[in-house]
């Protein structure tokens, strides 16, 4: 597949069986082959009970303190050294300083550590001076794109491969089927099953084909929930049939094309298990019945952040680690307290609520997972910080670039085409949030000679007042307004301002004809229904305004659709296609 570079040299992306092949990204990650389970064997007896159940454990090694990155480094080594923990999950940091802490820690490390990072959109997600890839939402609205996340997905992984990291937490194969979660949202594919199970299996083989261990999260479905269980348990009220129509679909079908590993959600669900306040990752009914027995899934099974309110506030910290194995899992991510953790561990396999028979199997496991991973050959001295943020910047541009081209979304254009902007029409270009000195003003201000507004979410009405009166009285042609910086998030209605929305409405109140077009979350676009000239842009980064500004002059045409319903007159698989 050729896809032309931005600098208009070409070159060629070369996926070999991209989609079809099957050697690669269902790599066996727990094959039992004799080499593998000499290494396995050999470790297992090697470790003493509490460093086998430590193995079972994915400690925090950074995150913010006062809104600074923090890396844990010497909290984590004192753990590496009196528990020999199996795992641990990267969060905030400089590449550099991630690679330097990184180093340390397995070279101290009697059992290699399994590298995790939660990062959705790529090492950009968590790490300082990384671009982030563009979010799932974004891609969703493209059309038949497959072969672009696929490549995303390799993307991502390299970036992995580069930082010494094996395992990563994404896709997120949930369906953002309620408009009003606060949690999932933007991180999702959309709301059509087949979308997310396509795009799902798409990046998680683009992952896997370079080695790399994909995760699908968050089981048995995040998507229809109105709280967020970092805060509290979500109770979803839906039958396990109603979730086989739909939430576990895409579950389904990345397990089936080979996915590594799966992250358990803390959701209650009381039709499936009633007992109170007990969420999906610590009920056997969900991670053995369901997941393993029914669905068979046989790959590793992470819970979910066990310090997130949705068990933490139930369960006692070193309670919830006891009663995540008696559900069935494999590791358990982010503990409070590990020590503590291992001694209720000891303690139900005395009572008999646990067993080494139970234990040891999954123990053996993550070994098995580990020495796929290439960890039975570790090198520290690969994770080379030369460069080494530059590196992991390499591909972003250029494929965000393709996913903002694919996915601009032209929901509604009178007599369906859009006329560019030039300088022979007087135009006034009003931009409602994100930064003053944006891409996209300048590319209009510079090719279409406009006259340029900004009006930020602080401003008051008085400020608004006057550039309305500075639009009505410029006798302009055609006005173009954007509006972008707003969050990401459902809640306060994006934390858009009454100020902005009515200046918004009271300037397409004047000029019925004027084009609004919205960069972020599509959902925002319920506020602006009014338009006869409507355009979405999922993000609002550099590469998405220039996108924007490309096609408002004419450069490109939009091919994106809705990949979520806002309104009744703006349902899921809305969009113009609209030619350059």
């Amino acid at each position: 597949m050729f896809i032309k570079a931005p600098n208009t040299k070409f070159f060629c992306i070369l996926v070999v069986g991209t989609l079809m092949a099957t050697s690669a990204y269902s790599q066996n990650f727990f094959k039992k082959s004799t080499s593998a389970t000499k290494w396995v064997d050999s470790v297992y007896q090697s470790l003493t009970p509490d460093q086998r159940l430590a193995q079972l454990m994915v400690l925090r090694e950074s995150g913010l303190n006062n809104g600074k990155a923090e890396i844990y480094g010497d909290k984590i080594m004192d753990l590496v050294k009196r528990y020999n923990i199996g795992a641990i999950c990267l969060f905030q940091g400089t590449p550099e300083d991630q690679a330097a802490t990184l180093k340390q820690l397995q070279q101290a490390a009697q059992t290699p550590l399994m590298v995790c990072i939660d990062a959705e959109t790529g090492l950009g997600m968590r790490m300082e001076g990384v671009e982030k890839f563009p979010d799932q939402l974004t891609m969703g609205a493209m059309r038949k794109s497959q072969h672009l996340v696929y490549q995303i997905g390799e993307a991502m992984a390299r970036q992995c491969l580069r930082m010494g990291i094996q395992v990563n937490y994404a896709p997120v194969v949930d369906i953002n089927n309620n408009p009003a979660n606060p949690v999932i949202g933007y991180r999702s594919f959309g709301q059509d099953k087949n979308v997310v199970s396509t795009y799902g299996v798409a990046i998680m083989k683009g992952m896997q084909s370079q080695g790399i261990m994909a995760c699908a999260k968050h089981f048995p479905g995040h998507g229809d929930v109105s709280v967020d269980s970092h805060l509290d348990l979500p109770v979803i009220e839906k039958s396990l049939p109603e979730l086989e129509k739909l939430e576990l679909v895409p579950f389904k079908r990345v397990f089936k094309a080979g996915i590594g590993s799966v992250m358990i959600a803390h959701l209650s669900i009381p039709k499936i298990d009633s007992t109170p306040h007990l969420a999906s990752s610590l009920s056997h009914k969900f991670v053995t019945d369901l997941l393993r027995k029914k669905i068979g899934f046989k790959g590793l099974s992470f819970t979910d952040a066990l310090g997130m309110k949705g068990v933490a506030k139930y369960f006692p910290a070193g309670e919830v680690c006891v009663m995540s194995l008696k559900a069935g899992n494999d590791m358990l991510c982010l503990p409070e307290d590990v020590g503590l953790g291992i001694k209720k561990i000891n303690a139900a396999i005395q009572k008999g609520a646990l067993s080494w028979t139970e234990l040891e199997p999954r123990v053996k496991k993550v070994l098995y997972a580990k020495y796929h991973l290439g960890l039975n050959r570790p090198n520290p001295e690969n994770i080379n910080t030369d460069h080494l943020t530059s590196d992991l910047n390499k591909e972003v541009a250029f494929l965000s670039q393709e996913v903002a081209r694919r996915s601009l979304t032209a929901v509604r254009l009178e007599k369906n085409s859009f006329k560019p902007l030039n300088k022979s029409q007087k135009t006034a270009y009003l931009q409602v949030g994100g930064k003053t000195k944006s891409i996209l003003a300048q590319q209009l201000k510079n090719n279409a000679g406009t006259d340029n507004y900004y009006f930020g979410y602080s401003d008051n009405n008085s400020v608004a007042t006057a550039i309305l009166q500075k639009i009505k009285s410029g006798q302009y042609e055609r006005i173009v307004i954007s509006i972008s910086g707003f969050s990401k998030r459902p809640a306060d209605n994006f934390h858009i301002s009454a100020q902005a929305l009515q200046l918004i409405d009271h300037i397409q109140a004047y000029n019925g004809g004027s084009t609004l077009v919205v960069m972020g979350n599509p959902y925002a676009l319920k506020n602006f229904t009014a338009f006869k000239n409507l355009l979405v842009s999922y993000q609002d980064e550099d590469v998405f305004q220039k996108t924007v500004a490309d096609f408002l002059l004419g450069k490109i045409g939009a091919k994106g659709k809705l990949p979520v319903s806002v309104t009744d007159n703006m349902p899921f698989g809305k969009g113009l296609i609209v030619k350059k």
